[in-house]
């Protein structure tokens, strides 16, 4: 397996629309590790392919639901390999999150997703899934679905900000 390098905005590329994925072949899965160990050395919760330089509809997720109290052990990371998703049905519920993005270091930005939705996709073997999520799940597939269509989550952002980290006092003065 390798890293790759992430693409950053505002390079071109990442405002193309990806392209199907035709070939389920040995290249293919070796792209799929590959997402797998970037996005993890990064680290992030999801990778879509034209993040990597790739024009392929294709993303990986990895994400641990929250623990159903704070002394329960972490629930173990569910790995998701979509190929050429597409939203089948979303909540008319709306909600406000926060998120950031691999491609856009150094900002975070509220945006509006759909609370829950399904996605029907294929596998990283040609298998036809359907996935349904809600919640933080459910953002996560919407960011890196946005970015098979060349749309960025500061393109939807009602505010952007740069993140202060939370060791570093503010003060204000009047």
């Amino acid at each position: 397996m390798a890293l790759m390098e992430i693409v950053t905005f505002p390079d071109p590329s990442l405002r193309l629309k990806a392209k199907p994925v035709k070939k389920f072949d040995k290249e293919l899965q070796t792209l799929i590790d590959d997402m797998f160990e970037t996005m993890r050395a990064e680290p992030g919760v999801g990778l879509a392919a034209p993040q990597i330089g790739q024009s392929l509809r294709l993303i990986v997720i990895e994400y641990a639901e929250e623990p159903e109290t704070e002394d329960a052990p972490q629930p173990k990371p569910k790995r998701y390999v979509l190929v050429n998703p597409e939203i089948v049905q979303s909540s008319e519920e709306m909600v406000e999150g926060m998120e950031g993005c691999l491609s856009v270091p150094g900002l975070i930005g509220k945006v509006d997703r759909h609370e829950a939705l399904t996605v029907k996709a294929l596998t990283r073997h040609g298998k036809p899934q359907k996935v349904k999520a809600d919640g933080w799940m459910a953002r996560i597939i919407q960011h890196e679905l946005d970015h098979l269509d060349g749309i960025l989550y500061i393109d939807r952002a009602s505010e952007i900000y740069e993140p202060v980290p939370e060791d570093e006092t503010v003060e204000i003065t009047e």
